[in-house]
């Protein structure tokens, strides 16, 4: 059985845990010119934008490199949790289990933050821990945040 792990990190956040879900559960399409150091294109493949199930592609650039991480998005209101697990892409290429889940959660009146977990597997031992993916996923967190802040 190949390596398998999880990262959990939490991003405080400026705003209300409600905003910042929308953001992130209904929004994508504003990533590009928020974010555009990070995400260049997020396309729908399969369902509505907002919808669980939906199925869509990441283009980013993480470390210098262009990449593509296709998702299936599950969405839970109630705990204003999104996950996505991973189908294709770069990171696919070297794990079996990739999914990474957003929970924003209130704090005060004003602030709220998000816990980020990464669930992993690797195809084989020798493969990377893919650690610099929860450093990707916290950056984007952190930088959607700050264009939440100001809207």
């Amino acid at each position: 059985m190949a390596t398998s792990g999880t990262y959990v990190t939490e991003v405080p956040l400026k705003g209300a845990a409600e905003k910042h879900y929308k953001k992130w559960k209904s929004e994508n399409h504003i990533f590009p010119d928020a974010i555009g150091h990070h995400i260049k294109k997020v396309t729908v493949h399969e369902g509505e934008s907002d919808s669980h199930g939906s199925i869509r592609s990441w283009n980013y650039t993480w470390d210098g490199k262009e990449e593509v991480f296709k998702e299936k998005r599950e969405i839970d209101d109630e705990n204003l949790t999104l996950i996505l697990r991973g189908l294709e892409g770069h990171v696919m290429e070297q794990l079996k289990v990739f999914d990474v889940i957003y929970q924003f959660i209130p704090k005060t009146e004003d602030t709220s933050a998000c816990k980020i977990t990464i669930i992993w597997e690797k195809r084989k031992d020798e493969f990377p821990e893919p650690s610099t993916y929860m450093k990707f996923n916290k950056s984007l967190i952190v930088d959607m945040g700050h264009h939440a802040s100001k809207a």
